[in-house]
């Protein structure tokens, strides 16, 4: 009896799919929204190309300068008019990290592109990426706490004023 338990116990943390794995922390997952090739940030941390994502766009802006962040290269591409994206991970309690920051040239204050999306059922609201961050071309992170128990984290976006945009997804073990 002890033995089978023994045996279940070192099991248990197995990952739930290789792309899991890819990760450059242990269990982490970082997608970079809207690149075709993986990013190194700031902090060496590697972030996957673009994945996860059902529907929608993607646009790079390399030019462009992003400030409140010491990785303006997460905020450079981005993937817009998605309905949702989803990633197989362990049941467990997550952080999910959205990253955003308005980068369109079309967009040239509050409230003209508000969008809601739902994190595991967490919804947010009319959220507005230029009033969150403060203006323009300004990083801005919304952490999310969440608990998984289908074996996936979920996240869908529903448009209100222009479409939803989002720059990188982070996905954190806690």
């Amino acid at each position: 009896m002890k033995i089978a338990a023994a045996l279940q116990a070192a099991a248990a943390p197995a990952p739930a799919s290789p792309a899991a794995v890819t990760a450059s922390a242990p269990g982490t997952v970082r997608i970079k929204a809207g690149k075709s090739e993986p990013l190194k940030d700031a902090e060496g941390n590697v972030w996957l190309a673009d994945q996860g994502f059902e529907g929608g766009q993607t646009i790079e802006r390399p030019d462009i300068q992003i400030s409140n962040t010491k990785s303006p290269d997460l905020y450079r591409a981005e993937h817009y008019s998605m309905d949702s994206f989803s990633w197989p991970v362990p049941n467990g309690k997550y952080v999910v990290k959205l990253h955003f920051a308005e980068t369109f040239d079309g967009i040239t204050g509050a409230g003209e592109r508000v969008f809601s999306f739902n994190v595991q059922g967490n919804e947010f609201k009319d959220f507005d990426v230029w009033a969150k961050a403060g203006g323009p071309l300004k990083a801005y992170i919304e952490a999310i706490p969440v608990e998984v128990n289908d074996g996936k984290i979920k996240i869908t976006f529903t448009p209100k004023v222009e479409n939803p945009q989002i720059c990188a997804i982070e996905i954190i073990p806690q």
